[in-house]
C-alpha cells in the first residue's frame, strides 16, 4: 500500500518536471497584456523548445532520478511526444488513499503524497465547480471577467 502511495508521488514528480520542460517555450508565443493577466516577467528566458523523448532517454541512463517508471515514460515519449491518444484522465486504485488514511491515523505528515492524490482527483473534473466558485468570487468582488 505505502509502495503505490510512494509510486503516486513519483508519478506525479516526473509528470510536473515533463510539463515545466514542455512549456519551456512560453516566451516565444505572443504574450496577453490586460489586467486579468501577469505578464511573463523574462519571456527572453523562455525560449527553450526541448525534445522530451530524447531528455527522457538521456535520463535513463545514469541520472539520479532513473527508475522503471522513467523507462515506461520514455517509452511512451517515443510512441507519441505530444501523447496525444491520453486525455489526462489518472484514475487511483485506492492504495494512495489508504496510505493518506494511515498517514492521518498515524499523525505523519504526507503533503507529496496528498497533493498526488489530490492531482489524480483533479484530472477527472472533479475541481471543475470550485473553479466556477472561485471564478464567480473574483467576479463579485473586483468585476474580474473570465478568460476565455
Amino acid at each position: 500500500m505505502v509502495h503505490n502511495g510512494i509510486e503516486y508521488g513519483l508519478m506525479a514528480a516526473y509528470a510536473e518536471g515533463l510539463n515545466i520542460l514542455r512549456h519551456a517555450n512560453v516566451g516565444k508565443a505572443k504574450q496577453t497584456a490586460d489586467a486579468e493577466t501577469t505578464p511573463l516577467r523574462h519571456p527572453e528566458l523562455y525560449q527553450y523548445d526541448f525534445d522530451l523523448p530524447a531528455i527522457t532517454e538521456a535520463w535513463r541512463h545514469g541520472s539520479v532520478i532513473g527508475s522503471w517508471l522513467l523507462d515506461l515514460t520514455a517509452a511512451a515519449l517515443k510512441k507519441s511526444p505530444d501523447l496525444g491518444s491520453f486525455e489526462g484522465h489518472v484514475s487511483d486504485s485506492g492504495e494512495g488513499r489508504w496510505t493518506l488514511q494511515a498517514a492521518i491515523d498515524e499523525g505523519v505528515p504526507a503533503p507529496i503524497l496528498s497533493t498526488a492524490l489530490a492531482q489524480r482527483l483533479a484530472s477527472r473534473g472533479e475541481e471543475d465547480f470550485a473553479n466556477k466558485v472561485l471564478s464567480a468570487m473574483r467576479y463579485q468582488f473586483g468585476g474580474h471577467e473570465e478568460k476565455r
